[in-house]
């Protein structure tokens, strides 16, 4: 594909190429100077770019990898590379693509938006990241792609309850928090936030705690962001600015070194994007991660494009967004997603 084609809009707006790929097995006796150039008009392009490679790149690639979106590798490819970051295992790269550009058509906004964001947060300090992703969020909560997921979920509704969403117990040093709305899978609501912001908190105004551990009861540590209020928002302004001042993973970030969060079940959106910010995160073998957002015309809003390419890079950061690919335990611990699965013996 000609990696120098625009996004071609169409009338309405949609982009007509919104996804292009290049094959890398093409590129291997290609010459620095063609590899700089390519890498050059890569890093320039609107649209998520997508290598494709059955054999190990040889290293004058470098830069072309570096600059693509992500690359899908062909199974033994990501092992016998050097710098395997850049890279995705997958069964077989065309398919892969295949089944990644129908998400991207059908959600070309949110696609293009967190391609683009990306590029620019693993560069950005932590608050000035999460400006970027609450923007870009915000954004799309305005646009159809999101409107059309909303239409298809249909009606929601909130469960109440008057009893504490987080729980929270001091031992000496050690605070312990522990997310407490099993029934629904500890699905982060507007509430359950503010109780979480003000929890973490405590220790992060009292320099007596020296261990914050994050935990979630239930058969999940969480879910996500409680589906049944998205899009309840009518001042995307206004939820842009508390999505940044009331962040309770700004605050996990602030005193990373202090907290671990242990993992089991699902963790899924907010889930691992708020977990991610910690400097320790201990997964269950049962653990498992995936990043749904894109399929409803979203990108991450918790912290996601932050904290998650911090851990893993941004290319295996992509896959997990754009794709919605669920990742086990063993695969996070390998990719640095998590510091620890129990029991694993290394």
């Amino acid at each position: 594909m000609d990696i120098d084609e625009g996004l071609m809009l169409r009338p309405d707006g949609r982009p007509g190429n919104p996804v292009r790929y290049l094959d890398l097995d093409d590129w291997h006796r290609a010459d620095p100077s063609t590899v700089a150039a390519a890498a050059a008009r890569v890093a320039d392009s609107l649209s998520p770019t997508v290598g494709m490679a059955t054999r190990r790149p040889p290293d004058r690639l470098l830069p072309l990898l570096d600059a693509l979106t992500l690359t899908l590798a062909a199974p033994g490819v990501e092992a016998d590379a050097a710098d395997a970051r850049q890279l995705v295992s997958v069964e077989d790269p065309r398919k892969a693509f295949e089944e990644l550009a129908d998400i991207v058509e059908r959600h070309p906004g949110a696609s293009i938006a967190l391609g683009q964001l990306l590029r620019q947060t693993p560069s950005l300090g932590t608050l000035q990241g999460l400006a970027a992703e609450a923007a870009a969020y915000s954004m799309l909560l305005g646009g159809t792609e999101f409107a059309a997921w909303l239409a298809g979920r249909g009606t929601a509704r909130p469960a109440e309850t008057d009893l504490p969403l987080v729980r929270v117990r001091r031992d000496g040093g050690k605070l312990s928090v522990l997310l407490d709305r099993p029934e629904r899978r500890n699905a982060i609501s507007f509430r359950m936030r503010e109780e979480l912001f003000e929890a973490l908190e405590i220790a992060a105004l009292d320099d007596t705690i020296d261990e914050v551990e994050l935990a979630g009861a239930g058969p999940v540590f969480c879910s996500g962001g409680d589906l049944a209020e998205f899009g309840t928002a009518t001042d995307l302004v206004a939820a842009y600015l508390v999505r940044l001042e009331r962040a309770p993973w700004r605050l996990i970030d602030r005193m990373r070194e202090r907290v671990t969060v242990r993992v089991h079940g699902a963790a899924v959106g907010a889930g691992i994007e708020m977990a991610a910010f910690a400097g320790r995160v201990v997964a269950s073998p049962d653990a498992f991660f995936l990043l749904p957002e894109v399929a409803m015309g979203l990108v991450p809003g918790a912290g996601g494009t932050v904290s998650v390419p911090r851990r893993i890079g941004r290319w295996r950061a992509a896959w997990m967004m754009l794709s919605g690919a669920r990742v086990d335990a063993a695969t996070a611990l390998r990719w640095g997603l998590v510091d620890e699965v129990e029991g694993h013996d290394g």
